[in-house]
């Protein structure tokens, strides 16, 4: 753990035991995350991510950490849902903007993930999101849904839209790049 990491836990810590009425935690369980990263790169993306979905592979720790993960799937199309709470607040008392980006981000990739053969690989080479509404531990479930715009040989663009999963508001949307690895 990093010096600036410790002060912002030991900062929680003390507030912990002085105003234990207003301290939450949250404990986190996830699995090593290298095999499943190779056990996946013997499968096409959809089958990756299918795997995912079927719980027949853990999760990402990212998706455990943000709560999110993936709920539909099809060929250049993902739809991630996520679970936004207070422990994602930023200083101004609402959802960090990077929660959103994350979301965007995920499925962003893996809609061009699922459409990847065996032994071929993405990287972002860029993420623009832009914010429409805020979100709180109130707006509850959030979905983004991702589709592949272009598929090239060595690039792939998506664009993804963040609502809320009640109202169906439009909370943030986004474009991105990738770079296709191998093949």
């Amino acid at each position: 753990m990093s010096h600036d990491e410790a002060k912002a836990v030991d900062a929680a810590l003390a507030f912990a035991e002085s105003s234990p009425e207003t301290s939450r935690s949250r404990t986190l369980v996830w699995q090593d995350p290298v095999p499943t990263a190779a056990a996946g790169a013997t499968m096409t993306g959809m089958e990756y991510m299918e795997a995912i979905v079927a719980g027949e592979l853990p999760p990402p720790p990212i998706a455990v950490t943000m709560r999110m993960g993936p709920i539909e799937l099809g060929e250049g199309r993902v739809v991630f849902a996520g679970d936004p709470g207070e422990e994602h607040y930023n200083p101004i008392g609402v959802v960090h903007g990077g929660y959103a980006a994350i979301l965007l981000d995920s499925a962003l990739g893996c809609s061009v993930h699922t459409t990847l053969p065996a032994g071929v690989g993405y990287t972002s080479l860029g993420l623009e999101a832009k914010y429409v509404r805020p979100i709180t531990r109130d707006t509850g479930r959030v979905i983004c849904e991702a589709n592949v715009l272009h598929r090239g040989r060595r690039q792939a663009t998506s664009e993804a839209k963040l609502t809320a999963d009640d109202s169906g508001k439009l909370l943030a949307h986004g474009v991105a790049t990738c770079m296709i690895l191998g093949g």
